[in-house]
């Protein structure tokens, strides 16, 4: 089982450093840019969850082998560099769900391995298959993925809760990792293909409906109105479903 994980671990690492190489490539950085987003990416989650669970020191410290995977990851990603050009823009998220999927599982396993809870587990496998990704889009100048309106981290979660649960009805390691792999992926790659989003809260601003003209008089003239602030629009916080979020956009 050990054994597993380290190598579903070290394809996860491949994954995301190569979707870092990919979006380094796009925002035409140097090769040290190319390095320093293959690394963020790739150990960035693992990094920040061992900091959190008090793991002293971090895994790639003790394992050099993590930093040799990415170092070799860049370089055949730089002697291919006309090939990465010509991949579709689907990739780089495509790849991406598969590294969300690959350090959901690391993240809960090693967090169970630790003695926490099934809710811990679960927070430090969105945590390891999300944090890398936030850290290389904000250092690529791009919104988060995270904080976008997709279904990215509620993916990593059900992938989670999945992997957590059915550790503890006492499922096979593999039973279990292969189905919180479906889980975050089927969820991601869904959300992907169909443009799937959770919906989101917004203030709404009502305008007020125009007041009454004024009565007309006996002697057909009407009485000046007296003067009156105008009204207040209405503020409310209301749901809005994808498709009106994305209509917004569009007319923006």
């Amino acid at each position: 089982m050990n054994v597993l994980i380290y190598w579903l671990d070290m394809a996860g690492v491949i994954v995301f450093a190569l979707s870092g190489v990919v979006l380094a490539c796009r925002s035409r950085m140097d090769p040290f840019g190319m390095l320093v987003l293959a690394a963020v990416t790739g150990i960035g989650g693992g990094t920040l969850r061992d900091l959190v669970l008090g793991v002293r020191p971090v895994f790639w410290v003790t394992d050099p082998t993590y930093l040799w995977v990415i170092l070799a990851t860049v370089g055949l990603a730089i002697l291919g560099f006309h090939y990465i050009h010509r991949l579709s823009r689907g990739f780089l998220p495509v790849a991406d769900a598969f590294g969300l999927a690959l350090f959901v599982v690391i993240g809960a396993h090693k967090a169970l391995q630790l003695g926490t809870s099934g809710l811990v587990a679960v927070l430090m496998g969105m945590m390891t298959g999300v944090a890398g990704g936030m850290v290389r889009d904000v250092l690529a100048r791009r919104v988060p993925m995270v904080l976008r309106e997709e279904i990215y981290a509620t993916a990593a979660i059900a992938g989670g809760i999945a992997y957590v649960g059915l550790d503890a009805l006492g499922a096979s390691g593999p039973l279990a990792i292969a189905l919180s792999l479906m889980t975050t992926l089927s969820l991601r790659l869904a959300a992907i293909h169909w443009h799937l989003a959770l919906p989101t809260f917004a203030w709404v601003v009502i305008p007020r409906s125009p007041k009454a003209a004024p009565p007309v008089s006996a002697e057909g003239t009407t009485p000046p109105p007296p003067p009156a602030a105008p009204p207040r629009p209405k503020v409310r916080v209301r749901m809005i479903r994808p498709d009106q979020s994305r209509r917004r956009k569009n007319r923006s």
